[in-house]
């Protein structure tokens, strides 16, 4: 029994030195290499797949439900994170979370879990277009939280970002106020749900971002994937894929790698170009949907745009995405490594 207890504790010291290991690394200086245009060139296939992926899903709902899509975008997830991670020697879950971790994974793991489902349900009432404008409203909702749970500071000038954000969102529903407040239907339900999935995401970061100091965003992203298969699974119904169309099929496998491979060009993207520009970049993300739209109406058949813009709505839309540089712009860039890891995780976009 001596003898036991004697080879064991070379092994807890080895799990300690490997974290201490770990938390130095995350205090080393943060620089990016300087190949601007590679960065940039990442950054916009990330902007440009987030861009998309409100309009896959919204057509995906035709054959799915919103449950057994999450669960096979997790279940995707979770097999190429982990064999990527695998391949690289990155997975390091050895240490033994404590208690608070435990609840801080759990907040992350329901977050998610949440942000996806919750989305998806209210992109069965409004359009995509206007689903990713509301759901812009979830950085802001990190930053109350951050006030108010861990007393952290913010510039000035994000709180006028969005500001101009929040106009923008009342000139983007110039024409449709009256039913959003007034005659309270499915559209409104619509853009409730879109609200309370980007708490959810919200909840998810503040958790995540707390976690840093005992895993890297890559094994809590892995943890939260595989986690969140597992729960959805009970909820969906996998045997629904087997009803889709060809097209369909091409939706579930779009939209099944879109938010890992746009998670891992944004997490590349911080390697090489500023995360201020990094993250301007991702903001002209609700354009980009807008744009995409009105392309599928004249060149898909049968592409319709259920949700047409006016001019003011045009305009809103335009203050969204300037409020959302604004505050983008004000925001301290990271100086170490583990500030990088925490931007990561604000880049896994609400949805």
């Amino acid at each position: 029994m001596v003898r036991d207890k004697e080879t064991k504790k070379p092994e807890k010291l080895n799990i300690e030195r490997e974290y201490e290991n770990k938390r130095e690394k995350g205090k080393r200086m943060h620089t990016t290499t300087g190949r601007w245009k590679f960065g940039l060139a990442l950054a916009l296939i990330a902007t440009f797949m987030w861009g998309l992926l409100p309009i896959a899903l919204k057509s995906l709902l035709d054959g799915m439900d919103p449950y057994s899509i999450t669960w096979y975008r997790f279940l995707s997830a979770t097999i190429v994170l982990g064999l990527f991670l695998q391949s690289r020697n990155a997975i390091d879950l050895n240490r033994k979370p404590s208690k608070n971790t435990v609840i801080l994974l759990s907040l992350a793991i329901l977050g998610l879990c949440g942000n996806y489902v919750i989305y998806l349900n209210g992109l069965e009432y409004i359009s995509p277009n206007t689903a990713q404008i509301v759901i812009q409203l979830a950085p802001a909702f990190l930053l109350v939280g951050g006030i108010f749970f861990f007393k952290e500071h913010f510039h000035q000038r994000q709180w006028i970002g969005y500001g101009i954000l929040s106009i923008g969102l009342l000139l983007f529903f110039n024409e449709r106020l009256e039913e959003l407040f007034i005659e309270v239907g499915d559209y409104t339900t619509g853009v409730v749900l879109v609200v309370v999935a980007g708490v959810a995401w919200s909840t998810y970061a503040l958790s995540s971002k707390q976690l840093l100091g005992t895993y890297t965003s890559s094994n809590i992203m892995l943890i939260i994937y595989a986690a969140g298969a597992i729960i959805l699974l009970p909820l969906a119904d996998i045997h629904s894929v087997l009803d889709l169309t060809g097209p369909q099929y091409v939706l579930l496998a779009f939209v099944s790698l879109n938010s890992l491979i746009a998670y891992g060009c944004f997490a590349e993207a911080l390697n090489h170009l500023e995360a201020s520009r990094v993250s301007t970049v991702l903001a002209i993300t609700p354009l980009l949907t807008v744009i995409f739209i009105e392309i599928g109406v004249r060149i898909i058949p049968n592409f319709e745009n259920e949700e047409p813009l006016n001019i003011i709505s045009y305009i809103g839309a335009i203050l969204v995405v300037a409020g959302s540089m604004t505050s983008s712009l004000a925001r301290k860039p990271p100086q170490t490594e583990t500030e990088k890891e925490s931007l990561c995780i604000e880049g896994n976009l609400p949805e």
